[in-house]
């Protein structure tokens, strides 16, 4: 049996980067606010307290992605 591979290439552009970063920075934002606001009624309720605790989950990809574009600007600007 003869199998082929097909390479698919998909071209990204800077403006579609930056687009993409500027709504994980607002996600990221609206989690840490959210996290922050829930952070008081943890105590009361233990669904709020699991979510705050998951909540890093998808927190530190978008701290990561947040600092990557930090240092791309920084490196562009240099």
């Amino acid at each position: 049996m003869i199998s082929t591979v097909t390479a698919i290439t998909t071209t990204v552009t800077t403006t579609q980067v930056m687009a993409f970063s500027i709504i994980a920075v607002i996600a990221l934002i609206a989690f840490l606010a959210l996290k922050e606001i829930l952070s008081s009624e943890a105590d009361n309720n233990k669904r709020i307290g699991s979510f705050i605790k998951s909540s890093n989950v998808a927190i530190v990809p978008l701290l990561l992605v947040f600092v990557a574009v930090v240092a791309y600007k920084v490196v562009t600007i240099l």
